[in-house]
């Protein structure tokens, strides 16, 4: 089916045009008025390198994600993950002028944002951040990519009883646990500075509502949590998993669900704001923690340590030897329920563009 064009405008801010392209009527213009405001305040520090910024709103991100080719720098997840996105900054790191702001209305109504004008700004103001948080360790993130093997102390009992499902569960494990890879470790320094650069250009109020919010969210989210182990818990009673494998998967569920709560943190402890950070914190120990598997919140305190260390001149090799240490929190995590995980982190070809 055809997607129809409803809106069209041109406006100059400073010296940048802002083009507008929207599938509805309603709704675009506060959208407007904060990329504006988000625009002045980043111009306002001297870091707005953007001649030019296209801001398409769209019912969802199907059109974007038709375009990409398979080779993209996406975010941890890939394309199926992408148009679960609320906002998302298109850009060529060798083209800085440029810049194309995605805002997806399904994805912000799901989330609470779309009449929001707070929460959209921390969002508009964290993507635009992106390219002006390039330094050393960002590209160096780029060079790098991550293997991982790992074994399960109960595979035999799985090989004797279940062995057709054992290939289902090995697959479910390695995807959550290269997706937790990518987003904890290779994606985590591009995510942590441009939080930086968000909270050094004023907009700090924005960003600490929209992590209330998520922080809000995730002890909201605890009750679909009970209902996930429970699940688990009657696939052993059906004897399609054994204890341990449902152990690991709820770990694993956990992790994947809680601990990149940590990149939204640290950059408010880099900054200065630690009252800030400690508040969100607060949440999270009282209202979420005490929910999970106890190996979480030990995670996310060493890797909110580790955030909170990352420095912005690291080499690949360099890079390397921090990220190692990232993933062993996740390792060591897993290796108390029973999982071994070996992660292996290498240089490899960097690629120069980000999505």
């Amino acid at each position: 089916m055809a997607r129809t064009v409803k809106h069209f405008s041109l406006h100059r801010i400073g010296r940048t045009e802002l083009r507008v392209v929207a599938e509805m009527e309603t709704g675009v213009l506060p959208l407007i008025q904060v990329e504006e405001a988000v625009i002045r305040g980043y111009a306002k520090q001297g870091l707005w390198p953007c001649r030019s910024v296209t801001l398409f709103v769209l019912q969802d991100l199907q059109p974007l994600i038709r375009q990409l080719h398979a080779e993209a720098n996406l975010p941890p997840g890939g394309m199926g993950a992408l148009d679960h996105r609320p906002v998302v900054n298109v850009y060529d790191l060798a083209v800085p002028a440029d810049s194309h702001i995605f805002i997806n209305q399904q994805a912000m109504r799901k989330e609470g944002y779309w009449d929001n004008p707070l929460a959209i700004q921390g969002l508009l103001s964290h993507e635009h951040a992106h390219p002006l948080a390039e330094n050393e360790t960002t590209r160096s993130s780029r060079c790098l990519e991550v293997e991982l093997a790992w074994k399960d102390k109960d595979i035999e009992i799985w090989e004797r009883k279940n062995g057709e499902k054992l290939a289902t569960f090995q697959e479910t494990v390695h995807r959550l646990l290269t997706l937790l890879a990518d987003k904890l470790c290779l994606y985590a320094p591009r995510e942590v500075f441009a939080n930086d650069v968000a909270i050094r250009s004023g907009f700090s109020d924005s960003l600490l509502y929209l992590d209330r919010c998520n922080v809000s969210n995730a002890s909201r989210s605890v009750a679909g949590r009970e209902e996930l182990r429970q699940q688990l818990q009657q696939k052993v009673t059906r004897g399609n998993l054994t204890p341990a494998a449902a152990d690991v998967l709820l770990l694993i569920g956990d992790m994947k669900g809680y601990l990149d709560l940590a990149l939204e943190v640290a950059p408010f402890y880099r900054t200065g704001h630690e009252a800030e950070a400690q508040g969100l914190e607060r949440v999270l120990k009282t209202e979420v923690f005490p929910h999970l598997e106890p190996e979480v919140p030990r995670a996310y305190t060493t890797l909110r340590e580790q955030y909170v260390a990352l420095n912005a001149d690291l080499t690949p090799d360099e890079l390397v030897a921090w990220g190692a240490k990232v993933l062993n929190i996740l390792a060591k995590a897993l290796t108390e329920k029973g999982l071994i995980v070996q992660y292996r982190l290498r240089v490899a070809a960097g690629r120069g563009e980000e999505e």
